[in-house]
Order: C-alpha cells, then sequence, then structure tokens
C-alpha cells in the first residue's frame, strides 16, 4: 500500500464544510465534504464512500486541493482539440484571399471554401473540411459573400424598359388607381 499524500495544513474540517455550505457548485461542496471527512480523521475509503467515488479520484482531489485550494475543486473546462492551422497557416490563408485568385494559375475566378481547402493541402499537407475552414475563415474576419451574377453583355439601359414603374401615388390613396 502506498503512503496517502498528505492534505494541506491551513485548512480544517469544520472550514471545508462552511466552504461547501456556501460554494454554488455542487461538485465542488461535494468534494470539499469528502475532504472535510479526511480532515475529521476518518479513512480516505470513508472519504470515497462520501464523495461517490474511488480512492484514485480523492487522490486526484487532494492534490489539486493541495496546490490550488478550494478553487482547485471547481469543474474546469476541457482544454479540446489544438487547432490545426496555426497562426503561420492563417496569415498565408489571409494573404491568398486578399490577392485574389489568378485564373492562370489556381484555376478559379473566385474563392470558394472548396478550393481553399485543397489549396491548403497542397501548400501544408493539412486536411480540414470545409465547415471548419468556414469557422476559420469567419473568426478571421471573412464573410462568406458571393456576387449576384451579372452577363457580361448586359446593357443596362435595356434593363430599365423592362422594370415595373408604378405610377406615383395620390394623396387620395391606393383607390385611384382602380
Amino acid at each position: 500500500m502506498s503512503i496517502p499524500v498528505p492534505l494541506r495544513r491551513d485548512f480544517d474540517a469544520s472550514g471545508l464544510r462552511r466552504l461547501a455550505r456556501n460554494s454554488k457548485d455542487a461538485n465542488q461542496a461535494r468534494r470539499l465534504l469528502a475532504l472535510a471527512t479526511i480532515y475529521a480523521g476518518d479513512t480516505r475509503t470513508q472519504a470515497a464512500a462520501v464523495g461517490g467515488v474511488g480512492l484514485q479520484i480523492i487522490r486526484d482531489w487532494v492534490v489539486r486541493f493541495n496546490t490550488d485550494g478550494p478553487a482547485g475543486l471547481l469543474d474546469r473546462k476541457a482544454p479540446g482539440q489544438p487547432p490545426l492551422l496555426k497562426d503561420e497557416h492563417r496569415r498565408a490563408l489571409g494573404e491568398l484571399i486578399e490577392s485574389g485568385p489568378i485564373p492562370a494559375v489556381h484555376g478559379v475566378v473566385r474563392w470558394r471554401l472548396v478550393d481553399l481547402v485543397q489549396w491548403v493541402w497542397e501548400e501544408f499537407r493539412i486536411a480540414v473540411s470545409e465547415a471548419t475552414l468556414g469557422r476559420v475563415l469567419n473568426k478571421m474576419g471573412y464573410r462568406k459573400l458571393s456576387a449576384r451574377p451579372r452577363h457580361h453583355a448586359q446593357n443596362p439601359d435595356a434593363a430599365v424598359a423592362f422594370k415595373n414603374v408604378w405610377p406615383a401615388p395620390s394623396a387620395r390613396g391606393f383607390c385611384d388607381l382602380i
């Protein structure tokens, strides 16, 4: 059997119970009560029964409590997966977007997410999905915009002739038109 990790000396059982009573976090209160059991002189097995966990978890709580105090017993947010695209990748991607595509080189006349995903793979050998790249670009301040298509030979003067032109409304209202 291994030697248990000793608890800090600057707390006692009544102090931990008071902190548990005033805590807004139920999990922190449960952990504080389990450690108060140890301070009261009970075994770690009894503390594990109070906390509803195993002995290894009690040991982890003791280590966290010793380093960070009662705040160490709060639930922490999981760190999550590190981002695939680092700062230098994002910088290069931003420069590419700002310079715009060169049709002869890139084979496109406007950037689409699928084209940028392909460029990231060819340039850095990083496989990202279109959704992920869209989120990255959104965080970088880019918006998914597409211009309304217009035919290159469109005559603006001819378009005016096809517009619906309503007469100006009179002071009497809509009934004048009927």
